[in-house]
């Protein structure tokens, strides 16, 4: 029997859809599966996070990547489930052991605000009340809606709180490329990840015309990054300082593409992911083809209406950084009306918002708080010190962070030191504290002295 409220014929539905696989290349085989969800006409509206999960009911399996999918859909609930379950098949799954391993699995949570009960189907699914695998990724979601079950008095959030303590409590995991380990911001012992600073440009504030010479020179200074310890390495080609003067998109892409492609060529870069400092769409997408597996846009997409939807379509990895304005314009708009943390957290809400309409899928987001970027000295203080409030923020918990504050200008009128170069010691602290707070990964132009400060860092706040 269904229970039903609605004529489903024609009409678009908002269902739920829990997202798992244990073998394979996990990551892909749950992309591929929203891809195939998309072609058949079931439109993503948002995902949640990416958890590692230790299986359930059948032990001696792999852990699994378990997530959750808000959809939309004119398919009726049975009409969903057989198209689902022909994805599954299409993508290779095999049930051989109930709940034992699979390499794609797709279970309807919810559909509607409806009960459903069929010798296929039954909606609420039967199980996710139980399931801590589940309830996570749906809380990301809907942390306050009414779970849809006689009897029951519960929101989601409160059905999640509710469950024993977990020994081994999901983890969020974001995966930034195919060559480095993915990001684990719910990691308590995590490692934080070095992002070294490749600015090949004539006017960057504190290296501007260093790394524009010969391959030869770039193959050096690539390979220091890599021995020092960076396993990331973002390449800019206009610099954003304040007052930079812009450059053509060509101009861009002349500078940036033989690095990414000279990066790519180098046997001792196979571990390593490449990020693209860029808000052109154009220069994103031609940095991706040539092999970057990262864009890293200081507008989150504000600067380029293209931007978003180019992320998209890439499916690579994204940094949305905060920031008002433009270079030119942003040391003019410091005024935080509702106080500094609350409003950066509302206005990169609004950002995600807008790369989760465009299809950027959630698990491959970072946040960058934007230290310098319309930030007064205090406000990149405050911004340090608060971090992990900013972190804690509905709708941003989960988010792995990015720190940039290398060497910035604050740091120098604090220090006294004027010449970028020299605030090592300056940064060290900065770098410190952002770890002190939370951050995933620390992005830095003196890639060796900063990782000493990093492992330091990290022994003391993480292990």
């Amino acid at each position: 029997m269904i229970t039903t409220r609605a004529n489903h014929g024609g009409n678009i539905h908002k269902a739920y859809i829990a997202l798992g696989s244990n073998q394979g290349d996990r990551v892909a085989t749950i992309e591929r599966a929203c891809l195939e969800m998309e072609r058949a006409g079931i439109r993503i509206k948002r995902t949640s996070s990416l958890f590692q999960t230790a299986p359930m009911y059948v032990l001696n399996q792999d852990v699994f990547l378990n997530g959750a999918c808000e959809v939309e859909t004119t398919l009726g609930p049975i009409e969903l489930l057989d198209t689902l379950q022909a994805i599954e098949n299409g993508l290779g799954r095999h049930k051989t052991v109930d709940k034992g391993p699979r390499n794609i699995d797709l279970d309807i949570l919810l559909y509607n605000n409806e009960t459903i009960s069929h010798p296929r189907l039954n909606i609420p699914h039967k199980l996710m009340m139980e399931r801590e695998f589940v309830l996570r990724p749906l809380c990301q979601l809907i942390p306050h809606e009414r779970v849809p079950s006689p009897g029951l008095n519960l929101t989601y959030l409160s059905a999640l709180n509710s469950l024993p303590p977990s020994d081994t409590v999901p983890i969020v995991t974001t995966p930034l490329s195919p060559h480095t380990p993915p990001l684990t911001p719910s990691n308590p012992q995590r490692k934080t990840a070095v992002m070294a600073i490749l600015n090949v440009t004539p006017d960057s504030f504190s290296d501007g015309g260093q790394h524009v010479h010969t391959p030869e020179s770039l193959t050096s200074t690539i390979q220091s990054f890599i021995t020092a310890g960076a396993t990331i390495i973002d390449i800019g080609g206009e610099s954003t300082r304040p007052r930079a003067t812009p450059v053509s998109e060509e101009e861009e892409l002349a500078r940036v593409l033989p690095a990414i492609k000279l990066i790519r060529s180098l046997p001792a870069a196979n571990n390593i992911a490449i990020s693209i400092d860029t808000y052109h769409s154009r220069v994103a997408a031609a940095a991706c083809a040539a092999g970057a597996d990262i864009i890293n846009d200081v507008s989150a997409g504000t600067l380029d209406r293209a931007m978003l939807s180019t992320m998209a379509a890439s499916g690579k990895s994204v940094i949305l950084m905060h920031m008002r304005g433009e270079p030119s314009t942003m040391t003019s708009m410091t005024s935080y009306t509702n106080g500094l943390i609350p409003d950066v957290g509302s206005e990169l809400l609004s950002r995600i918002r807008a790369a989760e309409e465009a299809g950027v899928r959630r698990w491959r987001i970072v946040l960058d708080p934007g230290i310098g970027f319309a930030k007064t000295a205090e406000q990149n203080l405050q911004l340090l010190r608060g971090l992990d409030r900013l972190k804690s923020m509905e709708g941003l918990d989960g988010f792995p962070w990015l720190v940039g504050t290398s060497r910035k200008e604050y740091i120098g009128r604090i220090t006294g030191v004027k010449t970028p170069r020299e605030r090592i010691w300056g940064t060290a602290a900065a770098v410190t504290a952002s770890i002190a707070s939370g951050a995933d990964v620390v992005r830095v132009h003196d890639v060796e002295e900063m990782d000493q400060v990093v492992k330091m860092a990290d022994a003391i706040y993480r292990f």
